[in-house]
């Protein structure tokens, strides 16, 4: 399964006031044209992150996106999502495809060409490098990887690479031209000020 989808859109409700107003910019953000979307909100309980799942879940079908849930295939699961997203503490590829029955999309998180590489082996759909420019969000991965790590594993690897951290308008171009697949953001969407408006852009600029 290759992602039919260039932009995709990590949540962060740590950004709002309210998980209310993450949601209401999370539907913002389908409405501007993003087709998936990765609830990555690792500090709810297993109730809380399940409720929010089947809320979003029932946002991106409106829609026709595809919904990821970051780490959880059992939440993955109960919930008819598209697809896990996997870290390196997470379980291995193959047991979270087994465990799912082969029926989800699986994603992997990685901050170098060595562990990209590794993610590739182990049979991931699709992999997110990073952080490619310095941000806020991806600070405990330590000092952005840079450009040239971005450019070296869309040449050496088989499987989509999605560039995260960092990436604004105005530095697309320069992304795309390192050969990256799509773009993973954050910030630059959920904290935009008219988030449909620029969730429209990056879609109409990453297509």
């Amino acid at each position: 399964m290759k992602p039919d989808f260039r932009l995709y859109l990590i949540t962060d409700r740590k950004l709002f006031a309210a998980v209310a107003d993450m949601l209401q910019a999370i539907e913002k953000a389908l409405d501007g044209g993003v087709t998936a979307v990765q609830l990555r909100e690792k500090d709810l309980t297993t109730r809380e992150l399940l409720a929010l799942a089947y809320t979003v879940r029932k946002m991106t079908m409106r829609y026709g996106a595809k919904l990821f849930i970051n780490d959880r295939v059992d939440i993955a699961l109960a919930v008819a999502a598209d697809g896990v997203q996997l870290g390196r503490a997470s379980m291995p590829v193959q047991a979270a495809r087994k465990a799912s029955g082969g029926g989800l999309m699986i994603g992997v998180s990685t901050h170098s060409v060595d562990e990209a590489r590794e993610a590739q082996e182990e049979g991931a759909n699709f992999i997110t490098l990073g952080p490619i420019y310095e941000t806020p969000s991806k600070m405990q991965y330590g000092r952005p990887i840079g450009l040239p790590v971005l450019r070296d594993a869309a040449d050496s690897l088989s499987r989509p690479v999605f560039a995260i951290g960092g990436i604004r308008l105005d530095r697309l171009e320069e992304v795309f031209r390192q050969g990256a697949y799509g773009i993973a953001l954050i910030s630059a969407i959920l904290t935009a000020k008219d988030v449909r408006k620029t969730s429209a852009e990056f879609v109409r600029k990453s297509s």
